[in-house]
């Protein structure tokens, strides 16, 4: 019986699908070695490309299950600055970090991560997290590219800053 080995594990050929040539049968007789190497080679590639499917279907469960969490968790109070504000206490909020949460807002609002908007705006990951958390002041031009990698004109995006500013003070 032929077997076909794959980095780490060993895989029975004909297990592989009901129509694999089996060793002895008249198709596997009339191939040539070369052949048969194309053969298992096609097969290895077979299982390769089912595997990465399966991963990536994986990954995708993973995000879809981290919206439903997050969108969950939106709905519930949160933290500290939403504790003040239902207390009748004002927060005031820096310009930074009401730039920071409308991004926020936006890019979770699209389900996009932080991996995609910062490769699609040209920032690093960690310089865009920074900025969404209020801990950098971005540039004019930063903020142009990471608005637009949202789908948000500029001043689109300064105006649902200044409606966030103004709900918060008021």
């Amino acid at each position: 019986m032929e077997t076909m080995t794959r980095t780490t594990e060993t895989m029975n050929v004909e297990q592989l699908s009901p129509i694999a040539a089996r060793p002895g049968s008249a198709r596997m007789r009339d191939l040539t070695p070369a052949q048969r190497r194309a053969v298992m080679f096609a097969q290895q590639q077979v299982l390769a490309a089912r595997a990465a499917k399966k991963a990536k279907d994986e990954r995708q469960a993973a995000l879809n299950r981290m919206w439903q969490e997050e969108d969950s968790a939106q709905a519930r109070p949160r933290g500290v600055a939403h504790a003040q504000e239902t207390a009748g206490e004002t927060r005031d909020v820096s310009l930074r970090e009401a730039i920071g949460h409308v991004l926020r807002e936006l890019r979770t609002g699209d389900r996009k991560t932080l991996r995609e908007v910062s490769e699609k705006a040209g920032v690093s990951l960690g310089y865009l997290s920074e900025v969404e958390r209020g801990q950098k002041e971005a540039s004019s031009e930063l903020l142009s590219s990471i608005s637009e990698s949202l789908g948000v004109s500029t001043p689109q995006m300064l105006r649902m800053v200044a409606d966030y500013l103004e709900s918060t003070q008021a």
